[in-house]
């Protein structure tokens, strides 16, 4: 998988390309579908609180998947996904100065595919002081290859307070359209809680799983309050949540909102929450990403069933 090689993707994958590519790559394909595919074709979207855009539920993560080298075998992983990524509807692509070469391999890529204009496109801002976080934010722009950026978050809450001050001058002279913050750690909530208490903010990105439900008493409800968007991370625990699974069959009850994977099962539930407005997942194989985007479909699990996956896993 990891050695695919696209050729037709200056303006992203056609649908026979697409299927042409899932199939060397052992992707089933049923009746010229893709087998991932659930009952309904239609993508879930939410709105962003504070503008009413709808973007669509399930996004995609770039750390450590694409933090890659130059070489065009190096990123050709890349390119088959995000290539095809925008051909299943997606358009949230979250990204960070923190996260090595990635700004980089998007801006590159999405640009050798003709997509940038295509992609939502979310980064973060990662250093101190006034000057440093305008630089390293006009350097995300430079990688990124592009003059508009959807939304620039505060990285971990570092000098969270200096770059807001940034940020909302860039948003009235539209430079960007959102801002917000993010952590991924539990012990983060009382100060990411107090941040969106006190603050005007368009997003606030942060961990959240079947496993690791903290979010749930506070920060989900606090930012429905507040009108405000929540992206998602860390929703398969950086893959610890498929080692509780392995080998355990997904229980049959799963159909009933449409779901086929555990990965699906475990994304799911996160956008099943009303205050979650997208989940980014990474990968660099095009078989998770066809999976992932299938939780995106079709029905999602309500309050009760919620609970009875909660329980179900903790079972295992």
């Amino acid at each position: 998988m990891d050695k695919i090689q696209t050729h037709s993707l200056r303006r992203g994958l056609s649908r026979r390309e697409a299927l042409t590519l899932l199939i060397g790559a052992g992707i089933g394909v049923a009746g010229g579908r893709l087998a991932a595919q659930t009952a309904s074709d239609e993508l879930i979207l939410r709105a962003i609180p504070r503008s009413g855009e709808r973007i669509p539920a399930v996004g995609l993560g770039s750390s450590g998947t694409f933090e890659v080298g130059a070489s065009a075998a190096e990123r050709a992983p890349v390119r088959a996904v995000l290539g095809h990524y925008v051909e299943l509807g997606g358009r949230v692509l979250d990204t960070s100065p923190m996260y090595g070469t990635a700004e980089t391999v998007i801006g590159d890529v999405a640009d050798q595919l003709g997509i940038t204009t295509k992609l939502w496109l979310a980064t973060k801002v990662w250093t101190r002081g006034r000057e440093a976080g305008i630089e390293q934010m006009e350097q995300s722009f430079k990688r990124l290859r592009t003059s508009h950026i959807d939304l620039i978050q505060v990285h971990n809450l570092i000098d969270t307070q200096t770059h807001l001050d940034t940020l909302r001058r860039w948003k009235e002279q539209g430079r960007i359209r959102y801002i917000g913050v993010t952590h991924y750690r539990v012990d983060a909530y009382a100060e990411l809680a107090r941040v969106i208490r006190e603050e005007t903010l368009d997003c606030v990105q942060f961990n959240y799983s079947i496993a690791t439900r903290e979010a749930e008493h506070m920060l989900l409800p606090l930012a429905a309050e507040r009108r405000t968007a929540v992206l998602i991370n860390r929703a398969f625990e950086d893959g610890r949540l498929f080692a509780q699974v392995r080998g355990k069959p997904l229980p049959e009850w799963a159909a009933e909102f449409d779901c086929t994977s555990w990965g699906q099962y475990f994304l799911k539930y996160v956008i099943s929450h009303p205050a979650v407005s997208c989940v980014i997942p990474a990968t660099s194989k095009l078989k998770h990403l066809v999976d992932n985007m299938g939780a995106g479909r079709g029905r999602l699990p309500d309050a009760a069933m919620r609970a009875r996956m909660v329980s179900h896993f903790e079972s295992l």
